[in-house]
């Protein structure tokens, strides 16, 4: 088993080799294996790449993120530009059904909801929004369906 120290070194390393972010501007603190990461990003994909980069570490057992996001003045955008931005790119997503989710922006901040069949469609949601201009953070809200009512008519023959 790993001490703190070696897991944050560890942890500081791998936020080194994260090509997206800047190392210096993360702080790395350690407490029975559970690591916080604080500081301020530009982009809320920098707060994204840190919190991955950290559970990507051997010994962490929980990561707790008070990383704040402070977009630059050129950054800063209107929440219906962000909103009708994020719908645009859903709309545009070959994995992301259409009219199955929904965006609602207050403050830069994110929320999905709606439904999809598959997990993978929750997560390509999440990923086509959560590196646009102007967004400070993401709430993924959408329920898996189970889609077997598409798929009833399998196996029954006629």
């Amino acid at each position: 088993m790993k001490t703190d120290a070696v897991v944050q070194r560890d942890v500081m390393n791998e936020l080194k080799w994260e090509p997206t972010i800047h190392a210096a501007e993360i702080g790395v603190a350690v407490k029975n294996g559970v690591v916080t990461l604080s500081g301020t990003v530009d982009s809320y994909g920098k707060k994204w790449a840190a919190d991955r980069a950290a559970k990507r570490v051997a010994g962490v057992k929980a990561v707790t993120e008070e990383i704040k996001v402070t977009l630059p003045v050129p950054y800063k955008r209107p929440d219906e530009d962000i909103a009708r931005s994020a719908t645009n790119t859903l709309n545009w997503n070959v994995w992301v059904p259409p009219d199955r989710v929904k965006v609602r922006v207050q403050d830069g901040w994110i929320t999905l909801t709606g439904d999809v069949n598959w997990y993978y469609q929750k997560e390509h949601a999440e990923n086509a929004v959560r590196h646009l201009i102007g967004v400070v953070g993401v709430s993924n809200s959408i329920t898996l369906s189970s889609g077997l009512r598409d798929r009833s008519y399998r196996g029954k023959k006629s």
